[in-house]
């Protein structure tokens, strides 16, 4: 009967997003037809107390998932900034997140219906349920003024949404907080090396405890209210008497930070997650016995050190632990055996590419990786791996048989598009590579970094390198005919090169900020060019002359792109919005808003249905569009 009950209990749950849909349909912006990638992990993860659910923070809002089988039962948004954390209250009843844009959000955890924003939070960092559910604590890293940090613990009402009490004695940010299992006594962890306990009915100071030498970034208390444990960045976790403040003992062995703690159910262990040194800084988890401090076993796999979280299932046999790498990770508590590992959410995604047939789309990230998507359904095809640095840009050549990436690892990266197989690596570039462009009749790759290097596109062979920028080159295009190579530069300037002879045709003045995108018209008369002074240029390429500029993005223009007939461009900007343009007259037809980060990248697909737009939230968003409506379709 419980195990019917339970199922019944998961149908239940969000019912809408429940249903067979998939979810990248989920939460869309409006006029935006799938979503490509999960955005990436920003916060912690939760177990529901009833240990069904895990709740996890990201940059696009707050996932759901099953805590059995791993699959996607809810995403929530609202927020309009990274969501950093997630809390479930002890009935299971409310989740709680907080995100960068200053707020704190209830949420009803069965229906996912918004019950109150907290105003008022600032950057918060760390949030903790009193035990009755009736009480929120939080607290604040904010810069405020040349005084230096918010300093406070603030206390909220859950059922109202009011602010009860400011808690004010730390001298530096408070980094966590966590009642009681009773509820009496609050404490909190600050990068003033302490930690403070509190009366939580009144506010009152009880006592602080000191011996940390770093910032404490966690305390968490034992269920059954005895210890309280404290992690810092002096690489230790610390457990007291929490009754008397008393220091019982110290448990070391992480050497680059310990950022969380938490104790199993029973009391008998203690996780903490922590930064290790072995070649590179990884995420690994430490389990102790709570009881006698000594070290149980490690878990390793993470890749990144930013970002950690740890959460023990309510009944302790699963461990749950969240990365940077964008993965998270359930374990077999007692075994440290590895048992799922949740993906599909990705670093910031800087380039794309429809390939010509419009079936695939590429997409570069800061995860070093190169990602291929069925551009229908947003099925992950492939994931190409090889580059040691964040992927920059993409580029399909015209046949769509070789994918080429460029990378800040100095590199350009060949791979057969099909197999998604590593062809050759092209070497040379002394910085980052930021743009890569195939010719249009494909002879031809072009790489810009500090200069232009032009390589014979089958046999890998550097043709020639074009120098004459004064600062980086920020992108490159090539004109429909092959024979004009179009730059965009970090000194304001784009330039014209005869592809043939590499020699320098013209250059374009006016831009008062880098150029970031550079893009021909399909009839190659004109080029769009998109800069960091918040707007977008339009020349006529065969004289140079200034044609217009359109302005309306309040943040620099990332990208550039022409629809396929020529009559529309699309502008992505670090506003976080798309703009459409009537090519021909400059008039603004349309904002496409929807990301939650800068908008990298934006490109039309081959047949013009489709416009997709790519952020640093870690994710792409397709929008359907329609060149004789303008208008997306609904």
């Amino acid at each position: 009967m419980k195990v019917t009950v339970t199922l019944l209990m998961l149908f239940l749950l969000f019912p809408l997003n429940s249903s067979a849909q998939d979810y990248t349909q989920w939460s869309l912006p409006e006029g935006a037809k799938a979503r490509l990638g999960k955005g990436h992990i920003t916060g912690n993860i939760a177990y529901s107390p009833d240990g069904t659910r895990l709740a996890m923070a990201s940059s696009i809002g707050i996932w759901i998932y099953d805590a059995h089988t791993g699959k996607e039962l809810a995403l929530l948004t609202g927020h309009t900034g990274d969501v950093s954390g997630v809390s479930f209250s002890p009935d299971g009843a409310t989740l709680a997140s907080w995100s960068l844009d200053y707020t704190i959000r209830l949420w009803d955890a069965n229906t996912g219906e918004h019950l109150h924003t907290l105003n008022g939070a600032r950057w918060v960092d760390s949030v903790s349920f009193s035990p009755d559910g009736a009480t929120l604590a939080s607290t604040s890293i904010h810069y405020i003024d040349s005084r230096g940090t918010d300093r406070t613990v603030r206390l909220w009402d859950t059922n109202t949404g009011e602010l009860l009490r400011t808690l004010n004695g730390h001298t530096g940010s408070v980094n966590s907080v966590s009642f009681s299992p009773d509820g009496a006594t609050l404490a909190s962890g600050s990068s003033d090396e302490t930690v403070r306990l509190w009366d939580a009915n009144t506010g009152e100071h009880l006592r602080t405890l000191n011996g940390h030498t770093d910032w404490v970034n966690s305390v968490s208390f034992s269920p059954d209210g005895a210890t309280l444990a404290s992690g810092s960045s002096d690489d230790t976790v610390r457990l007291w008497d929490a009754n008397t403040g008393e220091h019982l003992r110290t448990l070391s062995g992480h050497t680059r930070g310990v950022e969380t703690v938490s104790f199993s159910p029973d009391n008998s262990t203690l996780a903490s997650g922590g930064n290790d040194a072995s070649g590179s800084w990884d995420y690994t988890v430490r389990l102790w016995d709570a009881n006698t401090g000594e070290h149980l076993r490690t878990l390793s796999g993470h890749t990144n050190c930013w970002g950690p979280s740890v959460s023990l299932s309510p009944d302790g046999a699963t461990l749950a632990t969240g990365s940077w790498d964008y993965t998270v990770r359930l374990w077999e508590a007692n075994t440290g055996k590895l048992l799922q590992t949740l993906s599909g959410h990705t670093n910031w995604v800087s380039s794309m590419s429809f390939s010509p047939d419009g079936a695939t789309l590429a997409t570069g990230s800061w995860d070093y990786t190169v990602r291929l998507w069925e551009a229908n359904t947003g099925e992950l095809l492939r994931t190409l791996s090889g580059h040691t640095g964040d992927v920059e840009t993409v580029s399909f050549s015209p046949d769509g048989a070789t994918l080429a990436s460029g990378s800040w690892d100095y590199t350009v990266r060949l791979w057969d598009a099909n197999t998604g197989e590593h062809l050759r690596t092209l070497s040379g570039h002394t910085g980052d590579v930021e743009s890569v462009s195939f010719s249009p009749d494909g002879s031809t790759l072009a790489s810009a970094s500090r200069n232009v290097r032009l390589w014979e596109a089958n046999t890998g062979e550097l043709l020639q390198t074009l120098n004459g920028h004064t600062d980086w080159v920020l992108s490159v295009s090539f004109s429909p005919d092959s024979s004009t190579l179009a730059t965009g530069s970090g000194d304001n300037t784009v330039r014209l090169w005869d592809t043939n002879t590499g020699q320098h045709l013209r250059t374009f003045n006016g831009h008062t900020g880098k150029v970031s995108s550079v893009s021909f018209s399909p009839d190659g008369a004109t080029l769009a060019t998109g800069s960091w002074d918040y707007t977008v240029r339009l020349w006529d390429v065969n004289t140079g002359r200034h044609l217009q500029t359109l302005k309306g993005h309040t943040g620099d223009v990332e990208s550039v792109s022409f629809s396929p007939d020529g009559a529309t461009l699309a502008s992505g900007s670090s506003d976080y919005t798309v703009r459409l343009w009537d090519a021909n007259t400059g008039e603004h037809l349309q904002t496409l808003k929807g990301h939650g980060l800068i908008v990298t990248s934006v490109s039309f697909s081959p047949d013009g249905s489709t416009l997709a737009s790519a952020s640093r939230d870690g994710t792409v968003l397709l929008w359907e569009y329609n060149s004789f409506a303008f208008n997306p379709i609904r």
